[in-house]
């Protein structure tokens, strides 16, 4: 099985943050036998960054990978993290969690017919050769009307999250609608397993910069034993 862990880094993104996610990213992939690929090429430049993340929908093809797992830069991910491609079917794909979509999103009839209600959590997502189309770019609406049906939750305009912003979130749980994507979270994963309390990924996207860096010094801290500066 090919495996490719990979993740988003366009003009040198947060490099105090990645200082300490990439060397954790590096460890999981070679654990779990993936390559680890920083996607760092822009081709959408009118559109938020997060847009980029949909490459992976032909660079998965290009390299003939088995499975793709996709992981925002500012994750940490825990060493004993398992292997979700020995955890999930090649015929479900997988975020960490999901929201209700109907309060994220303005429906269309793919949301309608599914009745999943599923808003995806992007800053996750794996899926094998059999589900790319997950990550699948538009093809039937512009990006403008895309934004349009986007609608950031109270904390997220709060904290200056944007509707563009997510845009990479709404595509993906669109696609899981509009393709019939067998669906799952990592959350409810661990909760068959009795591990609903585990601890193996910490992400925050509504906190800036120079805050993240302090939380994230500290899960490590509990993480290693060791205080991390």
């Amino acid at each position: 099985m090919k495996k490719t862990l990979y993740t988003l880094n366009v003009n040198n993104y947060a490099p105090d943050i990645c200082s300490l996610t990439y060397p954790l990213l590096r460890r999981y992939a070679e654990k779990i036998g993936a390559e680890f690929y920083i996607i760092s090429e822009r081709q959408s430049p009118d559109c938020n960054v997060t847009i980029e993340k949909l490459q992976i929908h032909s660079l998965a093809k290009e390299r003939g990978d088995d499975w793709a797992i996709y992981v925002d830069s500012d994750c940490l991910i825990h060493p004993d993290t398992m292997d979700f491609t020995e955890i999930l079917p090649m015929d479900t794909v997988m975020n960490n969690g999901k929201d209700y979509a109907s309060c994220r999103f303005v429906y269309d009839d793919y949301f309608r017919r599914d009745g999943r209600h599923i808003a995806s959590c992007g800053w996750l997502s794996v899926a094998s050769r059999w589900c790319l189309d997950l990550w699948k770019p538009l093809d039937d609406l512009s990006y403008t009307e895309a934004v349009s049906r986007i609608k950031p939750t109270a904390v997220e305009s709060r904290t200056g999250i944007t509707a563009d912003h997510l845009i990479d979130d709404f595509i993906v749980s669109r696609n899981i609608a509009k393709y019939g994507l067998k669906h799952t979270t990592f959350r409810e994963v661990l909760a068959k397993a009795g591990m609903v309390d585990s601890s193996f990924l910490w992400h925050e996207y509504t906190i800036p910069v120079k805050t993240k860096l302090a939380f994230m010094k500290k899960v490590l801290t509990v993480w290693t034993g060791q205080e991390v500066r």
